[in-house]
């Protein structure tokens, strides 16, 4: 499948299930919200003089290429991610995807999608 691009957005705890709900609005079919750590020149905090590294929500979204301008704006919007030290958002093409039936089953414009010969 090359017409699918993975969209990763890197946000503050507790921020992913409002990137997941602008996803989903903006056409996407869902996501999947992880949990990290991270550290950048943003994000140097201290408690009684000791660093800590914030915790972070990572979204990823798999979608139809023609759709991720739409769903990467609405991510934007709703995650603040124009303001400094809000997150980061990026967009990765995807060579393949197995395991997600409706990816499988249906092309953005309703057809089938042509089967890869091994």
């Amino acid at each position: 499948m090359s017409n699918a691009s993975l969209i990763v957005s890197i946000v503050r705890k507790g921020w992913g299930s409002t990137v997941l709900e602008a996803s989903v609005n903006a056409g996407a079919r869902g996501g999947t919200v992880l949990f990290g750590r991270g550290a950048g020149i943003n994000e140097q905090e201290k408690i009684f003089g000791m660093s800590i590294e914030p915790e972070k929500e990572v979204v990823l979204t798999v979608a139809y290429s023609d759709q991720i301008d739409t769903i990467l704006t609405e991510i934007v919007r709703a995650a603040q991610l124009d303001d400094t030290g809000k997150g980061i958002a990026f967009v990765v093409p995807v060579d393949r995807v197995v395991g997600v039936a409706h990816f499988m089953r249906q092309s953005p414009r309703g057809k089938k999608p042509e089967r890869r010969k091994k």
